[in-house]
């Protein structure tokens, strides 16, 4: 199934680089001139991304709310193409995850494009519903336990035939075994909904790496007419301590984004993963690895070692999405075990201009002497 697009534009000039670039990728283009037009396909039919020129603002900020309302396309990857004196920060306040600025290239478009397709390609993967039935037992704060049976189960989560019997639970303990394997999934999930038949969904709450993996795999593997995700994307390594790194692309992921980082150098190879909580568009991103998992914090304390004793030598890196966080980018973050002002500038000062961003960068790794 290809990946479907609408897009609302009057410019003739863009139109064409769009239709010539969604084509190379095989994106088809749902083309809507008017902003009513477009808000009236949202509410009607699933699309993957939505393409927006922001030249009349307020018919572009209603399609935007209006896809982000939308049960359908509120998952849908939102690109906003904007004239180069717009500030972005307006766009991404309303859902917008890339920007794209006029005159708009040809080869500009492809490469914000390629990373936006290999979100879209996630995004549908990881929430494909496999119907199972799978014996599955809930835990809740204070000791108490209910069992039930899934109906199906996804890369995010697991709809279930019993709703929680305890009242509005923040997060539930789940336990069950993934089908003809042995693999025992133990995780924490909240009730992402529960219908007139007491049946509920649970969205997945931050599983271990190991468990993302398996999960992946199982869902691959039950659903072969799914294409392949896009090849993982080549990035430059700038910055880097414990918890968190930026790195340098043409076609960052934008802002919650759901990562894996495969990282090596000379022989050590090792996989981590995190949540984009900086990204500049054209320039970079800034990535916050994930804080529940001790053995991924000790691969990444093995790389730094590596790199330190490598010599200068270049690190590999390559970047492969894994889906959009759930829930608000203000939700608390856990804190890291030591002090990490790379960290604390990605949490503390995302929002800055991306030179007044690089210049701090630049402060930190050349602290001043004491």
């Amino acid at each position: 199934m290809r990946l479907q697009s609408l897009v609302l534009c009057s410019d003739e000039k863009i139109l064409r680089v769009l239709r010539r670039v969604l084509s190379d990728l095989e994106i088809l283009i749902d083309h809507s001139s008017e902003g009513d037009d477009a808000i009236h396909k949202l509410t009607r039919q699933r699309y993957e991304a939505v393409i927006v020129d922001y030249s009349n603002e307020r018919v572009a900020s209603q399609v935007l709310r209006s896809a982000r309302s939308a049960p359908v396309n509120k998952r849908a990857v939102v690109v906003a193409i904007l004239d180069a004196d717009k500030a972005m920060r307006g766009a991404f306040d309303l859902g917008a995850h890339f920007v794209l600025y006029k005159p708009i290239s040809t080869e500009r478009a492809r490469s914000s494009f390629r990373a936006a397709r290999a979100l879209m390609k996630r995004e549908r993967r990881r929430n494909t519903r496999i119907p199972v039935e799978i014996p599955v037992t809930m835990r809740f704060d204070g000791g108490a336990s209910q069992k039930t049976v899934t109906s199906d189960l996804s890369e995010g989560g697991i709809a279930v035939h019993h709703a929680p019997r305890c009242k509005q639970p923040s997060t539930i303990g789940l336990s069950f075994v993934l089908p003809a394997s042995e693999f025992k999934v133990e995780c924490k999930a909240e009730v992402a909904w529960v219908n007139s038949g007491r049946q509920a969904g649970l969205r997945f709450l931050d599983p271990p790496t190991e468990i993302c993996h398996q999960l992946k795999h199982w869902v691959d593997s039950h659903a072969p007419e799914l294409e392949q995700d896009d090849p993982p994307t080549p990035c430059k390594l700038t910055d880097l301590s414990p918890n968190c790194g930026y790195l340098e692309t043409v076609a960052p992921f934008p802002v919650r984004t759901k990562v894996t980082l495969a990282m090596g150098v000379e022989e050590l190879k090792v996989e981590v993963g995190g949540v984009v909580r900086v990204a500049h568009p054209e320039v970079g991103m800034g990535v916050e690895f994930a804080q529940n998992d001790p053995q991924q914090r000790g691969q990444v304390e093995k790389f730094i070692q590596a790199l330190i004793q490598s010599g200068g030598s270049i690190p590999e890196i390559l970047v492969q999405p894994e889906g959009l966080e759930e829930g608000e980018s203000g939700a608390a973050l856990p804190s890291p075990q030591m002090e990490d002002p790379l960290l604390d500038l990605f949490r503390s000062q995302a929002g800055l201009h991306v030179e007044a961003f690089r210049v701090e960068l630049q402060k930190q790794r050349a602290p001043a002497n004491a």
